[in-house]
């Protein structure tokens, strides 16, 4: 296996590909790259102060077995991120095929974001969709600033799945691939 050095930044710049300015890279071609890659879409909440708080993130991903760790990334910006972070636990539901809407609904205002859904209240505060198709039970290790997001490591506490269901993906900006 050889090396390509057709690759941005390893020679001549392929398709629509540029090179990083001095002044950095455009956000916009920035953006539309990571896109490129897809992506679950998971809920994370918990009942905090009373409430149902959370949001959908679609940067999930496993970290360690051992011991289990999983993370997310929030941006800084994010008001949502100060309640999350309060919370003794917090649930992480992995979002099936059909949520699209769900999904759109946890992106959307923080008073309406878990009305109408079924969700599940664990004994430490950690807060599930009851249709989802994997289901973690976490608390906060750490979490790291980077850049203008929050990266957030969880510490596994209960896990769950369910058989035979496909995942929701985020792709391009939308739900599902071949866009």
């Amino acid at each position: 296996m050889g090396l390509r050095t057709d690759l941005p930044g390893s020679g001549e710049p392929r398709g629509d590909a540029v090179r990083a300015s001095p002044g950095g890279l455009d956000p916009v071609r920035l953006r539309a790259a990571f896109g490129a890659f897809p992506s679950g879409v998971v809920a994370v909440a918990a009942r905090v102060d009373d409430r149902v708080v959370g949001l959908a993130a679609s940067s999930f991903t496993s970290v360690s077995l051992d011991p289990p760790l999983v993370s997310f990334s929030i941006a800084t910006a994010s008001r949502t991120w100060p309640a999350l972070r309060r919370a003794d636990h917090l649930g992480v539901t992995v979002l099936a095929d059909h949520h699209d809407l769900v999904a759109r609904q946890l992106a959307g205002p923080a008073d309406a974001r878990f009305d109408g859904l079924d969700v599940t209240f664990g004994d430490g505060g950690a807060v599930t969709l009851a249709d989802g198709i994997a289901w973690f039970d976490t608390t906060i290790d750490r979490h790291v600033e980077a850049g203008d997001h929050t990266i957030v490591l969880l510490r596994l506490h209960a896990v769950a799945h369910a058989e035979g269901s496909r995942p929701l993906v985020f792709h391009r900006s939308g739900f599902g691939l071949g866009r």
